[in-house]
């Protein structure tokens, strides 16, 4: 089984009230890495201005870390796995900290799905699916996980084609689940903060004001319906989500982009892409 950290969250009321004034005190606009990787060394990533926090020594182990998975793509594109790496993770981990009594540990990592260490961190995140594929290693390596109690959250990839690729890798998982989608009454959506609709953040290039003042917020892509969010999980036998997948939409954006735009950050990474992001680890870390 996998190891937990032993985590108490705030409750929903006295997180609104730190989130205001967390979120008014935003650091500088800046920008981000983003992805596109190349030849550098992720491991040699600064923190760009993303300020560090004291954690205890003696609970060393019981600190929440974001984990990123680092995976293979179709055609050789191995660097989509990198995709807002590494701003939105350091970003999000900052959240957390600041937003809930989570103890959290200032440095995230990256790690192979077939890491010994694996085991150590219950949930874990991929992003940009729609060229992924999967080692044989690697699917008997994520069932072991999911099965011993892990969570993987899988973010930023739009159109049908794009998910029909993710869904057949996770075919090779768990042959016998497949993903369906998650009403909007399910508790990921109103644990922590209570979401009136599934979300939908795009990235910060393709989100457009329109004149009337609507916001046009999905990413178009030619031939396929991105205008609808969906957000579809794989269940165990007791109900518990192991996988959950966030498709037309951008969640990791929302946390790289806050520093770039007051606008978007007001917009997407407040109202949406921080809110769902504390729920889903909120319910990862509780089941």
């Amino acid at each position: 089984m996998l190891r937990r950290p032993r985590t108490v969250f705030v409750s929903a009321i006295l997180l609104v009230m730190l989130s205001a004034v967390a979120f008014s005190q935003s650091r500088r606009w800046r920008g981000g890495y983003g992805y596109g990787w190349g030849g550098r060394d992720w491991r040699d990533a600064g923190r760009n201005g993303v300020p560090e926090w004291e954690t205890d020594a003696d609970f060393e182990t019981d600190l929440f870390t974001f984990v990123r998975i680092r995976y293979e793509s179709w055609g050789g594109r191995g660097g989509r796995w990198a995709t807002d790496f590494r701003d939105s993770d350091l970003n999000f981990s900052l959240r957390l900290h600041q937003l809930t009594s989570l103890k959290v540990n200032p440095e995230p990592i990256v790690l192979d799905l077939t890491d010994d260490r694996l085991f150590d961190y219950p949930f874990i995140y991929m992003i940009e699916p729609g060229e992924l594929y999967f080692r044989d290693d690697e699917v008997t390596a994520l069932r072991k996980y999911c099965y011993n109690g892990g969570f993987l959250m899988v973010d930023d990839f739009w159109g049908d084609r794009e998910y029909q690729n993710l869904a057949e890798q996770l075919r090779r998982v768990f042959p016998d689940r497949t993903p369906s989608e998650v009403p909007l009454e399910h508790e990921i959506f109103h644990n922590v903060y209570d979401l009136k609709e599934k979300p939908q953040v795009p990235a910060i290039g393709q989100a457009r004001r329109r004149a009337d003042g609507s916001i046009e917020t999905w990413e178009r892509s030619w031939n396929n319906d991105t205008e609808t969010p969906h957000y579809r999980a794989i269940y165990d036998d007791a109900g518990r989500i192991m996988v959950f997948i966030c498709h037309n939409t951008d969640l990791g954006d929302g946390w790289e982009r806050e520093g770039e735009d007051p606008w978007y950050f007001n917009e997407f990474s407040v109202k949406k892409a921080y809110p769902l992001g504390i729920n889903i680890v909120t319910y990862a870390m509780t089941h």
